[in-house]
């Protein structure tokens, strides 16, 4: 009877650490700066938006304990290299610049690029056409393929202003200081739905500048949590979860292409 206790308390110990092996810690890093409906702070001081629904879901998929991390965008890469945070999960679009220094996962999401300005400005922006926008102030977020794309083609025909946040930039515009902005449309459309007099006055073409989508980034070594986050992504779009989440951001679903099944 004794050994018949000690080999069913052995086994319990043996499976208990089989599930805490399996229980890896990953942080999971985002911009600190707001970006709705993808990654904001509700009024209790909780991340909430459809990215924080995402990598949750992943996470408990994977059976990962994932703790997150706010991170200054623009040191958002370094942190990742300095071990800081082990997956960037914050609308980082994959390019192949920054594949040169980090690796992504699957994309998870993706959307169209536009400039927006007020309704009463007539001009006509074109990006094969530099002086379209000759003399006008354009507003966009440093360290990102927009403003990557905007000093492009516009750097040396109008004033490229960079903001530390969207926010900022959107603030500016608002107010006069800066005649459009570039971003995103899904970023951009709670603006335009709170602001009338405001629209979308371009949108961009397919630009290698812009990359392949949104996806996570990891370390170019860290192949098994790549390995298990792609599949954490696949699962959770293939359980239909993923159309789940991006239902409960009104207007999400029209704005963004989703990963294949």
């Amino acid at each position: 009877m004794k050994k018949l206790i000690g080999g069913l308390v052995a086994g319990a110990v043996l499976a208990f650490s089989a599930m805490t092996a399996q229980a890896q810690d990953v942080k999971i890093g985002v911009a600190a700066e707001p970006y709705p409906p993808f990654s904001e702070k509700n009024t209790k001081g909780e991340w909430v938006g459809f990215e924080m629904d995402l990598y949750k879901a992943v996470c408990e998929d994977q059976k990962l304990n994932c703790e997150l991390v706010e991170v200054a965008w623009d040191g958002i890469i370094p942190a990742l290299q300095e071990k800081k945070i082990d997956v960037i999960w914050s609308s980082m679009s994959i390019t192949d610049e920054r594949k040169q220094v980090i690796d992504f996962t699957d994309m998870y999401y993706d959307s169209a690029n536009v400039l927006i300005g007020a309704k009463s400005d007539d001009a006509q922006p074109d990006s094969t056409k530099p002086d379209s926008l000759k003399g006008k102030i354009i507003g966009v977020q440093t360290s990102t393929i927009h403003a990557n794309f905007i000093q492009k083609y516009f750097g040396n025909s109008a004033e490229v202003k960079l903001y530390d946040t969207l926010d900022n930039a959107l603030a500016d515009l608002k107010a006069g200081r800066v005649d459009y902005v570039s971003e995103s449309s899904t970023s951009l459309a709670p603006f335009l739905q709170s602001n009338p007099d405001f629209t979308t006055k371009a949108s961009w073409p397919l630009d290698p500048i812009f990359g392949n989508g949104v996806g996570g980034g990891v370390r170019k070594d860290d192949t098994e949590l790549k390995a298990k986050l792609n599949a954490g992504i696949a699962n959770v779009v293939k359980s239909g979860k993923y159309d789940e989440m991006v239902a409960k951001y009104p207007g999400l679903a029209e704005q963004i292409q989703k990963p294949q099944s």
